[in-house]
Parts: structure tokens; sequence; C-alpha cells
């Protein structure tokens, strides 16, 4: 473990700390306090557990103070350390979306599906093996359920269009929304002078535009100050966010209808999903080289190319 750990502190008893995946700033895991007890939101991959309990434990906290390890979903920069990490904070609860638990609990399938993805080698150097969480230990969350943490209350609501099996946390505390992917990604090293750069996050199966955009539009019901996005950090002016994030899931239909046809469908989609993240982001005040940015944008155009290409086949 690196001794350095970048963690951002928010007001209300919110920290965004770096899971160590991939690259810096790249994914985040959360510590929500409250005066008796901690949540841990979002767990990165078994290497994330280390640096969880370091910071928490930095902030004065033990393990035994965790009263639950929640995911949003299960794919794995989400969810992948909670075996790992459940083994380390032995009073919590693990929280789960209900078409999410049970690959919680038996992550044989899962980790079967992400090995033919990406190969042995790769995935043991990212992951490792992914440990089984008991189900006695596992609670699950139905659209509209609640949970206090200490005294603080969440609310969870089912958020499809990322992925079916996802949901979002609204922390009334400090009016702001867990989201996972379902508000896309805003990294760090996009913002400028204009603000958040934001655009949305496919994944290789179950994207679904209309059913993502009426995930944004019922977490906007709420009016929220906040979103913690997993990927990376709290972002504000949720408002004009939004609207950039939907016109961005239209685009991405636009792609699909564009380039449906053509032979070489998986090609065309990449490259005119990597020119349009070019030119936004250029256009938002952005002026890191080029071939930085394509680093940068890479995997997410890949996976958002799968996602499209999903949609496609299974409209």
């Amino acid at each position: 473990m690196a001794d350095c750990i970048t963690a951002y502190e928010y007001e209300g008893g919110i920290v965004a700390l770096d899971s160590g995946m991939v690259r810096p700033l790249m994914a985040a895991c959360y510590l929500l306090e409250t005066d008796n007890a901690v949540a841990l939101i979002e767990v990165g991959n078994n290497a994330s557990a280390d640096r969880i309990i370091h910071v928490l434990e930095s902030r004065g906290r033990s393990v035994d103070e965790v009263s639950h390890v929640i995911v949003t979903h299960v794919h794995l920069d989400h969810a992948g350390g909670a075996g790992e990490l459940m083994q380390r904070v032995p009073n919590a609860r693990l929280v789960a979306h209900p078409r999410a638990a049970r690959h919680l609990v038996d992550p044989s399938r899962l980790e079967a599906s992400a090995r033919a993805v990406y190969g042995d080698e790769q995935f043991d150097a990212m992951h490792g093996t992914l440990i089984p969480v008991p189900q006695e230990r596992v609670i699950i969350m139905d659209d509209g359920d609640c949970l206090s943490v200490g005294e603080r209350p969440l609310l969870f609501i089912d958020t499809p269009g990322h992925a079916r099996h996802h949901f979002c946390i609204w922390d009334e505390t400090t009016s702001g929304w867990f989201s996972g992917d379902t508000f896309g990604i805003s990294y760090r090293d996009l913002d400028s002078e204009n603000g958040h750069f934001i655009f949305p996050t496919t994944t290789p199966i179950q994207f679904d535009p209309p059913a993502l955009i009426a995930s944004i539009d019922r977490m906007m019901e709420k009016s929220p100050r906040n979103m913690y996005l997993t990927h990376f950090g709290r972002v504000q002016d949720a408002d004009q966010l939004a609207v950039k994030m939907k016109a961005a899931v239209e685009r991405f239909v636009q792609f699909a209808q564009a380039y449906g046809s053509a032979g070489n469908r998986t090609e065309c989609i990449e490259t005119a999903m990597m020119e349009w993240l070019l030119d936004s982001i250029r256009e938002h005040g952005v002026n890191l080289p080029e071939d930085q940015l394509r680093g940068l944008l890479q995997d997410d155009v890949t996976l958002n190319t799968q996602g499209i290409e999903f949609w496609l086949d299974h409209q």
C-alpha cells in the first residue's frame, strides 16, 4: 500500500478516498461517519481494503464501528473487494440491490464471466480471487427502503440504465446522492474554470438509455446539492450536470442510429465517441495534451461502445 492515499473530506462527515484501482483518482470509496457508526460505500477491489482501513483508522475510527458496507452494484470496480473488506469489519452488514446480492454471496459466476473477458493473468493482477460474503451478513434493499447509520437515515432507490442491479443512496443530511455509475463519470483531471466535465458510463451488458434518463430524472426530484460519484468524488451544480448527462445519453443513441448497420460498427462508434469527447473537453476549457486525454478516455470509450452495441443488439 502506498504511504500517501489521496482523500477528500467533505462537510457532513463524508470522505472520498482513492481506491488505488488502475490509476490515481479513477475510482473512489466513501466513508460516511456519524457519532457512533461508520458506513463504507463502494469498496474497490481486494487491494482497496487496506487503503480503506488505513484511512478509517487514521481518522480515529475503529473497524468495530463500521455498521454497513454498501455497494451500488456488483461491477468489480465497485464491489470486487466486498468479501475481503467484510472479513476486516466484523460488525458490519453488506447492503446490496436485490439483483446483486446473490453475486456477492456466491461470486463464482461473476468471477468466471470477468475472467472470460479479461483473461486470467489480467484478472488475477487486478482482483485476485473474489471472496464470498456469508448470506446472513447481507441486507437486501428494495426500492424505497431505508436504513440508519447510527441515527443518520439513508434512502435507497432502484436506478437502472447503467445496470439492472444498481441502486443509488440518498443522504438527507448533505442533500446528496451516492450515485455509483448512474450519474456518470467526472474525472478531476477534466475540471476547468467552467466547472466539472461529465459524461455517461455504460457496460458491456444492460445499458438502457431510456431507463438511464428516467433514473437521472428521478434522482433530480430531490433537488440534490451534492452528487457523490464513484468516478470520481463529489460534484455540485447537479441541475446543469443532469442536463449534460441526459444530452450525452441521447448522443450515445445517435451513435447507435448512425453506425448500427455499419460493417465496422465497433470502430465507427469508438472513433465517433472519442472525437466527440475530445471536442467536448476542449470546449470545456481543458488544455491537457491530446495523447494524455486519449489515454485517460480510452477504457471508457471501449466500454461505452460495448454498451451501445449491446443495446443495439437487444432492443
